[in-house]
């Protein structure tokens, strides 16, 4: 088991998760059960994995939720995409949050070759 708390890449998922509640409060109102709340879900999955990964018992567990965080870091990149390509909220604002997610995604790589 590793302590989650002290995994810099769990505290920079929760960071992104933040950021995404934040810039979903600028999002159209009518966006609000659809793009709005798969965003939410994305973002919040990716820590919650790698929380679900680190207290299990075996590290070939943990790489196990590590894949899964990684998808939802994808799945959360292409709606920031896709907020930009809908002209939904201002690519300045989208952009740094991009970023994260492929920083996050970096370490992911490297945790899960460690592991």
């Amino acid at each position: 088991m590793h302590k989650v708390e002290d995994l810099k890449i769990w505290q920079k998922a929760i960071e992104l998760s933040k950021a995404i509640y934040i810039l979903i409060s600028d999002l159209p109102k009518d966006e609000r059960f659809g793009l709005t709340q798969q965003m939410k879900r994305s973002a919040v999955s990716v820590p919650s994995n790698i929380a679900e990964g680190a207290g299990r018992n075996s590290n070939k567990e943990f790489r196990h939720f590590l894949g899964i965080a990684n998808g939802s870091l994808y799945e959360l990149q292409t709606q920031l995409i896709l907020t930009i390509e809908l002209n939904l909220i201002d690519n300045k604002k989208v952009q740094h949050i991009i970023e994260e997610c492929i920083e996050i995604q970096k370490m992911n790589y490297a945790l899960l070759q460690k592991l």
